[in-house]
């Protein structure tokens, strides 16, 4: 009995740390987002054009990158992380939030505390991605972005978006 109990805590908590994430990496490989067809622009837009960005800190894991809010020409906007490397884990989200960035430890788990947007869950643990943002986020109501571990309410690291 004692066994078939030892054997059942040992599935669920494989079923909840996926630990073999940590050995697997997923890479993203996709191209910066583009302009649309000129056709559908209105007069004098031009895009795509970087009007944020911010480098990646390291929180419960080393995390290292870019994040960058791309205005394109029809004045959407996307979530571009680019050099992205962190671990892999279970249940990883992209946010953006309206906490700030803190160092260390200080930040790991801030930035459920205020707004938020769960923009995706993360497509790769290395690499370039875009997220495109909803029409009705105004982002720079949510000055930094976070790889959020949603299971585990931990950021891996987050980026401060700055206005460029």
């Amino acid at each position: 009995m004692l066994s078939v109990v030892g054997a059942a805590l040992l599935v669920g908590a494989l079923a909840v740390f996926e630990p073999w994430k940590l050995w697997v990496d997923e890479t993203v490989r996709e191209d910066p987002p583009v302009a649309v067809p000129t056709a559908t622009l209105s007069p004098g837009a031009a895009g795509p054009v970087t009007v944020a960005r911010g480098t990646f800190v390291s929180h419960e894991h080393t995390t290292e990158g870019t994040a960058k809010i791309i205005r394109l020409a029809d004045g959407s906007h996307t979530l571009r992380l680019e050099g992205l490397e962190t671990s892999n884990g279970p249940d990883l989200r992209v946010w953006l939030s309206d906490a700030p960035v803190l160092e260390g430890r200080a930040g790991w788990h801030v930035f459920d505390d205020g707004k938020y947007v769960n923009l995706a869950e993360l497509k790769g643990n290395r690499g370039n991605q875009n997220y495109p943002l909803p029409a009705d986020v105004d982002w720079s109501d949510y000055p930094s972005v976070s790889i959020w571990c949603d299971r585990f309410n931990v950021s891996f690291g987050a980026a401060a978006l700055t206005r460029v």
